[in-house]
Order: C-alpha cells, then sequence, then structure tokens
C-alpha cells in the first residue's frame, strides 16, 4: 500500500504553519461544529466536561498512542500556550537549582528555547549550527553532551532553515525533542526520549493545543514548587482538563490521527513524505544550478523545503508567477528568504509535481 494525499481545492497552499489539513477532516468538522454526535449541540459548544467530549478526549489520546506506538509508560497531554510555551514550562519543571541543561541550537525556535530557558537556570549550548547559517544538523558524535546534564534537548525539524535530524541524537540524560514541524510524518523512537512535544499546526490540526508526551519516570522528577498551570503533573492527573482545554483543536487532532491511521500509519506516511519531497529537490538539484537549496544535502527536511533562484528580484517573479497557477504561501521566511515550499502529511503529491513543472519552466525561461 502506498499512501497517498490527493485534493479537490484549486488552490495549493505551501504554507509553513498554519498549515493544510486533510480534506476529509474539514469535511467531518465542519458538520460537527453543527451537531456532534447526533447531540443537538456543536463541538464548540459542549461542556468539556460532558460525556461527549469525554469522548473526544479519550479517543484522541487512545488513536494517538495506537498510531505513534507510544509505550504505557508516557503520559499524552494536550496542552494550551503553543509549542513556545514550552520553552519555558520544560526548564520549570525539570532544570533544578544548581543544575545545568544541554541545548542543541539548529535554528530560530531552538534559539528562543536557549534564550527562554537561560532565564530560568544554567544552559549549555552543546552544539550550534549559527556560524553556518544553520545549514546542517549534527551527528551524536558532534555534540558535546554533558554526562550530569538534568536533560538535553535538540529540535528535530528546522521550519525555517529547511534541516531535519535524520534520527534521534544519542545521550546518557533524559532526552527532549521539539517535534513541532514534523512529528507523525515517519516512526518515533521512543526509547531514546523521555520527552516530546509539538505544536498541532503543521502536522496535527489547527493552532491552539500542544502535544506533550512524557515518561512517566521522568515527570516524577519534576519540581513542584510554581503555579499550578506549569506543572505537567497537574495536567496528567486532570486528563489535560485542569482548566478548560481548547477542546476544538484537540478535536481536529483525534480526526487527523484517524486520517493517517487510514493511511496506514506512520511507516507508509514516512515512505510518502520521502516520494513527495524528492519530487521538488530533484527539480533543484536538476536545475544546472538555477535554484540553490539552503540545506546540506544530508539534512535536508522531508517538510520544509527553502530554496532560491539567482536573485532576489527572479525569488519575486517565481512567487509571483506560482500565485497566479494557484500556489499560495511559496514566500520564504525573512531569516532566509527566496522561496519556501512546506508539503506537510495532508499536503497533495499532486501539487509537489506541479510546483516540479513550474520550477522547470520558470529556469527554463529566465536563464541568463
Amino acid at each position: 500500500m502506498n499512501a497517498t494525499v490527493t485534493s479537490t481545492r484549486t488552490t495549493l497552499n505551501f504554507s509553513a504553519g498554519p498549515s493544510v489539513l486533510p480534506e476529509c477532516v474539514l469535511e467531518q468538522a465542519a458538520r460537527d461544529i453543527i451537531e456532534l454526535d447526533g447531540t443537538g449541540i456543536s463541538v464548540l459548544e459542549h461542556s468539556h466536561r460532558g460525556p461527549a467530549i469525554d469522548r473526544v478526549f479519550d479517543e484522541a489520546i487512545a488513536d494517538c498512542r495506537a498510531l505513534a506506538s507510544i509505550p504505557d509508560d508516557f503520559d499524552i497531554l494536550f496542552l494550551q500556550g503553543g509549542a513556545s510555551m514550552q520553552f519555558g514550562m520544560i526548564p520549570m519543571n525539570f532544570l533544578p537549582t544548581g543544575s545545568h541543561a544541554d541545548y542543541v541550537d539548529t535554528g530560530s525556535w531552538t534559539s528562543k528555547a536557549i534564550k527562554d530557558a537561560s532565564t530560568i537556570g544554567d544552559v549549555r549550548v552543546a552544539w550550534s549550527g549559527k556560524d553556518d547559517g544553520y545549514r546542517d544538523t549534527p551527528t551524536s558524535a558532534d555534540i558535546a553532551w554533558t554526562p550530569d546534564a538534568a536533560y538535553s534537548y535538540y529540535c528535530t525539524n528546522n521550519t525555517i532553515y529547511g534541516t531535519q535530524c535524520s534520527a534521534p541524537t544519542t545521550c546518557k540524560t533524559p532526552l527532549i525533542a521539539d517535534m513541532s514541524s514534523d512529528i507523525f510524518s515517519r516512526p518515533i523512537d521512543w526509547s531514546k526520549h523521555a520527552m516530546v512535544f509539538a505544536g498541532a499546526q503543521k502536522n496535527m490540526g489547527p493552532a491552539g493545543v500542544t502535544l506533550a508526551v512524557i515518561r512517566k519516570d521522568f515527570m516524577s522528577t519534576a519540581r513542584t514548587e510554581m503555579p499550578a498551570m506549569f506543572r505537567y503533573g497537574i495536567h496528567a492527573d486532570k486528563g489535560s482538563r485542569y482548566n478548560t482545554p481548547p477542546v476544538f483543536a484537540v478535536y481536529c487532532a483525534g480526526l487527523v490521527f484517524k486520517w493517517i491511521q487510514s493511511l496506514g500509519g506512520l511507516d507508509q506516511v514516512a515512505e510518502m513524505n520521502n516520494r513527495k519531497a524528492a519530487i521538488i529537490y530533484d527539480a533543484i538539484d536538476g536545475s544546472d544550478s538555477f535554484y540553490t537549496g539552503h540545506a546540506d544535502i544530508a539534512c535536508r527536511s522531508l517538510m520544509n523545503i527553502p530554496f532560491t533562484t539567482p536573485s532576489p528580484e527572479l525569488d519575486a517573479a517565481f512567487i509571483a508567477t506560482a500565485k497566479s497557477a494557484g500556489m499560495s504561501s511559496l514566500k520564504g521566511h525573512r531569516s532566509v528568504g527566496g522561496i519556501r515550499a512546506s508539503v506537510y502529511n495532508a499536503f497533495p503529491e499532486e501539487g509537489c509535481l506541479k510546483l516540479a513543472d513550474l520550477m522547470s519552466t520558470f529556469a527554463a525561461s529566465h536563464r541568463s
């Protein structure tokens, strides 16, 4: 079985986030916004402590666990504040006074995480790609992990710079991964991680909820001398409903989990994502240097593909041409410039083919 995503929409959405959602999820959500499960009440209106939303949360958690083969010794939490909230919550919970944490700096989001964690305690940068323009990711041998760190932290995929770790790093301390832009795009090795977190708006659903998956023994080491909303243990004990949660975002994530399962699971989705990304990378590599990718070849992301033409003027012309052809949100991030195609799980394969075709014709007509 080859997982394939198609679309009936006339606009191809290459946005880096919030990103394209599966059409079947949008269609089901449209129905349930009017009435959920024959209750006569919208999913937006139900009490978060009522039986209808009990089902939403129970199914979302069960489907998430089944989809990603999450072991029973991990808690699955749905939190608010976006993935950026985790930049502070993680050290608040897991960085005791007198200890330090190791961080790998592979781009904008890890830089922000380092900055926020440094307001809480001692942070040591075990590897940085800053001097090279964040074009690559390190191997485990490149990283100067320290054996007594309270935890070690890295980001698996870097949305802005288009780099991705091909495999989880290895260290002897509890490992935390920010997987915001590539979670559920491939299998996850839970044996290597103490915690994984991700904002929903890339591969899981609409913005408004963050998934945190935390090993129970690691969570038991968390500090408790802080307000309740910042304590992971409180959210685990209350089933992610200590206060009114972002019900609709959790509901949509649950639908996405079911949709990924319908494609055959994470192994099949990984094959699909490799195939989709290869279409665009082949167009870059086969352009006789008209297009230049930002990331080193060995570290290329399957989710975010930034590239440039020979000049900023041609970059702008390409984006305008693409827009007139029904391709939206291809402008690169201001940190890198150029063009960026984000092709998350729900992005259709024919969209990659159409972009590659445009790249070929554009290059042929604009060579000097």
